[in-house]
């Protein structure tokens, strides 16, 4: 008889060999929030640890960076950003947005699956997972640790310019060298999907109360989503933010992380003046655990407002 990854976990022999995973400070138990009739649940994927170049590149002046990270009181040589997963139970669907990074990317990351057990969820329950894009800490958590998919019940979806850019042989080719195995890491899970995944359009209404919101430069089709709930919505941002002082107080400088830094700073300001004028909740994949809250503007700044 096959063995789940589930029977595995609640073995005693499963429950021993994750029990120092289980008790890691960064992994936190689930966040749970009512929204309007339904519950929006933050799960942890762990933490992420990267240098600062890759938030903060070469091409913004040295002395200003030095300055406003000093004043902050700013790690200067790496980040170490929390990954939180939005999991929504809306009627008689859970919805995933992203699926973490498994057990190949970085060791303080892929505890989705151990947060989601503590909550007593079993993933085959996932209905539909929702790609804000393809970057390994929110896809190369699609197979779990007996390489079989970790939501094998669910419908997946992804923004067409997404797929087609990891599809495109050139987009290796034109990634930097450090950058490369994101494109192999991509395509061969993407590929796995092609039989059962849906593809969207911004704008498109990708599941009831689900809206594509077009947030794109992190990624060609990097795609945020509107949940609307009665007279209440959350933006889940993926990437669109990613830092709560950096993001926010200093939108306009580029970001290392962004494919197209100079669409991804557009794509700050613009929707961050979206955000002030909507007063919409949102939820950061990076930002500090749960990731929820609202932005304000104070001047010309913009400023995260945890809840």
């Amino acid at each position: 008889m096959k063995i789940t990854r589930r029977q595995f976990l609640s073995s005693s022999l499963g429950c021993s060999a994750i029990a120092a995973q289980l008790c890691s400070p960064r992994l936190l138990a689930g966040t749970i929030t009512e929204f309007g009739d339904s519950e929006l649940v933050i799960l942890s994927d762990g933490n992420l640890s990267l240098p600062s170049r890759l938030i903060l590149p070469d091409t913004i002046d040295q002395a200003e960076k030095d300055a406003f990270l000093n004043a902050n009181q700013l790690n200067q040589s790496h980040f170490e950003p929390d990954c939180n997963v939005a999991l929504w139970r809306n009627d008689d669907r859970l919805v995933l947005f992203d699926v973490g990074a498994g057990g190949n990317f970085m060791p303080s990351a892929g505890q989705l699956l151990n947060d989601i057990d503590s909550l007593g969820i079993d993933p085959a329950d996932v209905t539909d997972v929702v790609f804000t894009h393809a970057h390994p800490d929110h896809l190369w958590g699609l197979m779990d640790d007996f390489d079989e998919l970790a939501f094998p019940d669910a419908q997946y979806y992804i923004n067409t310019a997404e797929w087609d850019y990891w599809w495109d042989d050139n987009t290796f080719n034109k990634l930097p060298d450090e950058r490369k195995s994101f494109a192999v890491g991509a395509k061969s899970r993407l590929e796995i999907l092609q039989d059962q995944i849906k593809l969207f359009g911004y704008g498109d209404e990708v599941l009831p109360g689900v809206e594509a919101v077009d947030t794109h430069g992190h990624t060609p089709g990097h795609t945020s989503f509107a949940l609307h709930q009665g007279s209440s919505s959350v933006l889940v941002l993926g990437d669109a933010l990613t830092h709560p002082i950096i993001s926010f107080q200093k939108a306009h400088w580029p970001s290392g992380s962004d494919q197209d830094p100079e669409a991804g700073r557009s794509t700050r300001l613009a929707l961050l003046d979206r955000l002030v004028q909507d007063k919409m909740q949102i939820v950061g994949y990076h930002l500090p655990h749960p990731g929820m809250g609202t932005v304000d503007r104070r001047g010309s700044d913009y400023h995260y407002v945890g809840s």
